[in-house]
């Protein structure tokens, strides 16, 4: 069975299911396990790569590709 068909198969079990235990426990265990993941994954950056997203900030900077830190919060607000 390939990922996606698996996927619809969790999906559809996940949808019937009726104890609130059960599902607070599937969604703290695939927080996580996406956690893991990331910091399983994380790697250090280069110098050069540092470097290069400082040019890139400053460069958006000088062009008004920036949002202030209270309109960013704001818009976070919103997403729940």
């Amino acid at each position: 069975m390939d990922l996606e068909a698996r996927k619809i198969l969790f999906v559809q079990e996940f949808l019937r299911l009726q104890n609130e235990e059960i599902i607070y426990g599937l969604e703290l265990l695939m927080r996580e396990r996406k956690a893991k993941l990331i910091e399983e994954n994380l790697k250090p950056m280069s110098k050069d790569q540092y470097n290069k997203e400082i040019d890139q900030a400053m460069e958006d900077s000088k062009n008004g590709r920036m949002i202030e830190a209270t309109a960013l919060k704001a818009k976070i607000q919103k997403w729940a």
